[in-house]
C-alpha cells in the first residue's frame, strides 16, 4: 500500500464514522426510561453483593413505572422537566 492509499483509506474511514453518528436529543419520555433502567439494575446489583433487601427498590421502581403508564404521573419526569428536558410525548 502507497502512502496514497492509506490516506484513501483514513478518508474513508472518517467519512464513514461520521455518517453513522447519530444525535439524539434527550427528551423526558428517554429521561425516565434511562432513570428507571439504572434503578433496576443498580438494585439488582445491590441484591446481589449487599443484601436481597435491595430487591424492594426493583418492586417500587416497577409498580411505580406500572402507575405511571396508568396515570400519567411520574415524579421523576416532573424532576427532569424542572431541570429543563424538553417534552417528549408520554409525559406532559
Amino acid at each position: 500500500m502507497g502512502a496514497l492509499d492509506v490516506q484513501l483509506l483514513i478518508a474513508l474511514l472518517k467519512n464513514r464514522i461520521e455518517s453513522s453518528k447519530m444525535e439524539v436529543d434527550m427528551n423526558i419520555d428517554r429521561a425516565v426510561l434511562a432513570f428507571a433502567g439504572l434503578v433496576v439494575l443498580a438494585s439488582l446489583i445491590l441484591a446481589w453483593y449487599v443484601s436481597p433487601y435491595w430487591l424492594a427498590l426493583t418492586a417500587f421502581a416497577g409498580l411505580n413505572m406500572l402507575q405511571a403508564a396508568f396515570t400519567g404521573f411520574c415524579p421523576a419526569a416532573m424532576i427532569f422537566r424542572r431541570l429543563g428536558l424538553k417534552e417528549g410525548s408520554a409525559f406532559r
